[in-house]
């Protein structure tokens, strides 16, 4: 079993080239977020969790797991990842209080147990990067230990998926990779409907939607696609652990991707070929797993 974009439309896949910059997702200006809004951040992907394993479980049965090839034990861990989710959220309304932001209304890709299954994994994944690449902004050291605690159990979801599941790499790099605000957002913003327009406004924006084909895997060259008007050269950043491998994109919007690449990578469409900030993002990221073996070897 592997994870493809043809099992999911929530975010895309692919990766590439040689240069390489340390910590590449950061705001372009100077302006932070408060710790309310930051909290709300969280609560809003906490949100979307939970409401995704609460609509999902209700859909598929144990029998439909089953039906699937899933082990028999598999739907009962996801039933204590929704158990997770739902205490998550009521432990930031506990901390946020009544200015806490409500559950929107959802459109999930998954259609079966297999791409619930996949969904499930780039969510946990995305959490991660998500509580990582937020931390910055926390001073308060309560929040910062609360949030350390949920980034370290979504991490371990994430883990179990793909490990023990879908028979796959457990972990990507030494690092795993922190994402900026609206990085984020842009992930998350393609199953959000709408929102309760009493929401607190959360300092974020998403960038255009990108997507790379189905099944693009390392060393291939393949053609990208995003909406957006553009001039000059651009490159795609591929975001993975600390850093980012930049690959430039012709004007064919091809891009080979590097065959050194392995687990989960965030592709970026940028104008620079050396930052990964808001003010040179152009589209994305979206989502690529490229699975390897214990003997380290890409699986194709």
């Amino acid at each position: 079993m592997k994870v493809t974009t043809a099992s999911v439309t929530l975010l895309a896949v692919a990766a590439l080239s040689e240069l390489c910059a340390a910590l590449p997702t950061k705001r372009a200006d100077s302006s932070s977020p408060t710790e309310i809004q930051i909290l709300n951040f969280a609560l809003t992907l906490e949100h979307l969790e939970n409401a995704f394993y609460t609509q999902g479980l209700q859909k598929y049965t144990q029998q439909d797991f089953l039906n699937a090839d899933l082990p028999p034990w598999a739907r009962g861990r996801w039933n204590q990842i929704a158990q997770h989710e739902s205490t998550h959220v009521s432990f930031l309304e506990g901390v946020i209080g009544d200015q806490a932001v409500q559950p929107c209304t959802y459109s999930f890709p998954d259609t079966d147990p297999m791409s619930f299954v996949t969904t499930s994994f780039m969510l946990e994944t995305v959490g991660v990067s998500a509580y990582s690449g937020a931390a910055q902004f926390l001073s308060n050291s309560d929040y910062i230990t609360s949030s350390g605690a949920i980034l370290a159990v979504e991490a371990r979801q994430s883990a179990w998926i793909n490990s023990a599941v879908l028979k796959a790499n457990p972990w990507n790099t030494a690092f795993d990779t922190p994402l900026d605000l609206n990085h984020v957002w842009t992930l998350a913003s393609g199953v959000i409907v709408s929102c309760p327009s009493s929401n607190m406004p959360l300092p974020v924006k998403a960038f255009p939607a990108l997507s790379f084909p189905a099944g693009a895997q390392p060393g291939q060259t393949v053609k990208v696609s995003f909406n957006a008007t553009t001039t000059g050269q651009l490159y795609v950043a591929f975001i993975a652990g600390l850093g980012a491998t930049f690959a430039p994109l012709s004007s064919q919007m091809t891009v080979d991707i590097p065959s050194t690449l392995q687990g989960v990578v965030f592709p970026v469409i940028t104008s620079s070929n050396q930052m990964v900030t808001d003010n040179v993002t152009i589209a994305g990221p979206t989502f690529l797993s490229f699975h390897f073996n214990s003997d380290d070897v890409n699986e194709l």
